[in-house]
């Protein structure tokens, strides 16, 4: 496990101690394949000496019940799904169900536990909502909200809240929670825009984001397992995607795009509903392997480190532009150029920066000839992905980032 660094608080309140109730249905820790900001910033918090009780959703029936990782109370309740990427493959009528199911089987299980002096819940889904508005009534404890991607715009133009009466009932919601929230912090600065345009003032957002692994990720892992593994050899250029293959991830750009740079190497590493439909797509493009998703974070850093440029790709829907997704940061991390086909903040971070490329969404040839551009040029490809590194640790560092939410909780709680 990677130490926490001394310097983790900032300018918050000293000598308090205080008690999160931290509310994410999709809590996980390294050992498994997926976000894991819940869990590191909570043990960060649990360093500086404060207790956090994490209410989760079972990974499995056999896993609901209370444990502790790395001193943090994790409660994992029986219902939902605890893996994001296993909910992901549902239809949107199963998914919705079982986002209500959690929610109901949460609120029933917070009003049960010792009173926090803060509630810090996370979205998605919007559900958690409930939950957390009942525990902040019942224990009449501040609550700080995070958007991690913005509920209920982002199913609505995805086509999976076509029901303009649930729309309805999900925009109330949203609000009720922005107004019955202390704070809230949105994770991009899209995301933080459309807080502030549903009417929650400025003083209380803010805008702190997704994280950089830079343990974890380093531009010096070595990667030659991974290479071996995968058959890649030792001088092609190998360009890879990791994490979810859901329909928010439009990978079919990807596979497209490869039968148009055959001397590069497109490596798909992780699991979701789009898997094997990518994998019958795919079928006769030989410079596209599908690395099997296999449920170590680790596999996920050796696999950017045998890697000579890592995509952060989504379908082309506007509100998609706003995410701040964690495979960016860890590009970041690893010393890679990104290759990002997002409008927006994404785009900014990697041109602005010099550290990646840009392409436009939707459109193979674009990413094709973006990727044959690094391929062809490695001093150039060499120097982005130093700057990479460079700006991972500088603006994305995880513990100053978990730093400035505790200064949020401790204040808020104040």
């Amino acid at each position: 496990m990677a130490p926490i660094r001394s310097d983790l608080r900032g300018e918050g309140p000293q000598g308090v101690i205080i008690h999160i109730l931290y509310l994410h249905q999709f809590f996980m820790t390294r050992a498994g394949i997926g976000g894991t900001r819940s869990y590191e910033f909570a043990r960060r918090f649990v360093s500086q000496g404060h207790s956090v009780t994490m209410v989760t959703a079972a990974a499995s029936p056999a896993e609901a019940g209370r444990r502790t990782e790395d001193g943090i109370e994790v409660v994992a309740v029986p219902a939902g799904f605890g893996d994001y990427v296993r909910a992901t493959k549902l239809g949107y009528g199963r998914r919705a169900f079982e986002f209500a199911r959690f929610a109901a089987t949460a609120t029933r299980t917070v009003l049960r536990l010792s009173r926090p002096d803060v509630i810090y819940a996370t979205s998605p889904p919007l559900t958690m909502a409930l939950p957390a508005l009942a525990a902040s009534k019942r224990f009449r404890a501040p609550l700080v909200f995070e958007v991690r991607d913005l509920w209920p715009e982002a199913p609505i133009q995805m086509g999976a809240l076509p029901n303009p009466l649930l729309q309805r009932a999900a925009r109330l919601l949203e609000r009720t929670v922005y107004r019955g929230s202390a704070h809230v912090n949105a994770l991009s600065p899209g995301m933080r825009d459309g807080v502030l345009a549903a009417g929650v003032p400025s003083e209380r957002v803010s805008m702190i984001p997704n994280a950089s692994d830079l343990d974890m990720f380093d531009p010096a892992l070595d990667g030659s397992d991974m290479r071996e593994r995968l058959g890649l050899g030792e001088g092609g250029f190998v360009c890879s995607y990791f994490g979810t293959m859901g329909e928010a991830n439009d990978l079919t750009q990807v596979v497209d795009a490869a039968r148009l740079a055959p001397e590069v190497t497109f490596v798909l590493h992780g699991d979701g509903k789009r898997r094997d439909a990518l994998i019958e797509r795919a079928r006769g493009v030989s410079n596209v392997i599908f690395s099997e998703p296999i449920p170590d974070k680790s596999s996920v850093a050796r696999l950017a480190a045998a890697s000579d440029a890592c995509m952060t790709i989504y379908k082309d829907v506007p509100i998609l532009a706003t995410c701040s997704p964690n495979k960016l940061f860890d590009t970041f991390a690893a010393g890679r150029p990104a290759v990002v086909n997002c409008d927006g903040w994404m785009r900014s971070l990697v041109e602005d920066n010099d550290a990646g490329v840009f392409a436009r969404p939707g459109d193979p040839a674009d990413l094709a000839a973006r990727v044959i551009s690094l391929q062809e040029d490695p001093g150039r490809t060499a120097r982005m992905g130093r700057n990479a590194r460079a700006l991972a640790e500088r603006e994305f560092d995880r513990d100053h980032l978990a730093g400035r939410m505790l200064e949020v909780l401790e204040r808020v709680a104040k």
